[in-house]
């Protein structure tokens, strides 16, 4: 067999590879899943987020009192940036980024849903150069007042520690850290400290969870509340003035 040949045969046959596990880890294996492990498909916490396939993911436990504007605003004063929407393009770059260490600050996230929708804004911040490990938030806004009557904005943040293959559909994605109390203090911390947040209050959570699993199939435990920041007004406008 000619070379050009043995080149071609190898081609077709990762080309198979490559489609028979896609095939596998993206249709097959999530069904499976499902009917497997019925349990854990959601409805089972008003306070949990979803997977596309229903598989119950990340809880909420954090929350913002403000409007998109603010939000955008005080993330941004917080050094955090906001996180693409997830399209082929965007995918390359964060598998570039991961494969070659090097930086891509927005990121896309993967798509979770709470009350029937994908996540309205997401936000990121890098650990190291590239996009392997990251802090980052997803934000879905309710229809809900928050304290103070503003927009109340319910969130889930995690930390990304690294990417690899979901241990129940053996799908591409980042594993997250499994301490989500210090990710959501994190996040409130870091922009109280920007000066954004003019109070904060607690709301309950998923409760109390010691062995806790998301859509990856990912370990986590996690006191089981809610840290809600009222943004400032203020501190939202003079961030926006001093970005122009």
């Amino acid at each position: 067999m000619s070379r050009r040949l043995r080149m071609r045969a190898a081609f077709l046959l990762l080309a198979a590879m490559l489609a028979a596990y896609l095939a596998i880890s993206y249709l097959l294996v999530p069904d499976l899943w499902l009917f497997r492990d019925s349990r854990r498909k959601v409805p089972l916490n008003p306070m949990v987020t979803s997977t596309e396939q229903g598989i119950a993911g990340d809880p909420i436990n954090v929350g913002l009192v403000g409007s998109r504007e603010q939000l955008i605003r005080a993330f941004a004063a917080a050094g955090w940036d906001a996180a693409d929407k997830v399209t082929l393009r965007s995918s390359v770059d964060i598998g570039l980024s991961v494969a070659l260490d090097r930086p891509d600050l927005d990121a896309p996230v993967s798509p979770l849903f709470y009350e029937g929708r994908k996540q309205d804004l997401a936000f990121e911040k890098p650990v190291g150069r590239s996009a392997d490990q990251r802090n980052h938030v997803r934000f879905w806004q309710t229809a809900t007042a928050g304290q103070g009557n503003g927009p109340l904005w319910l969130g889930s943040a995690s930390f990304d520690r690294g990417v690899g293959l979901s241990h129940d559909t053996g799908q591409i994605t980042h594993h997250i850290g499994p301490d989500l109390d210090a990710e959501r203090d994190l996040v409130i911390g870091d922009l109280e400290k920007a000066g954004q947040v003019a109070e904060t209050y607690e709301i309950p959570g998923v409760g109390a969870t010691s062995n806790g699993r998301n859509g990856g199939g990912d370990p986590y435990f996690t006191d089981g509340k809610a840290l809600v920041g009222v943004l400032n007004p203020a501190s939202a406008a003079s961030a926006g003035a001093a970005a122009k």
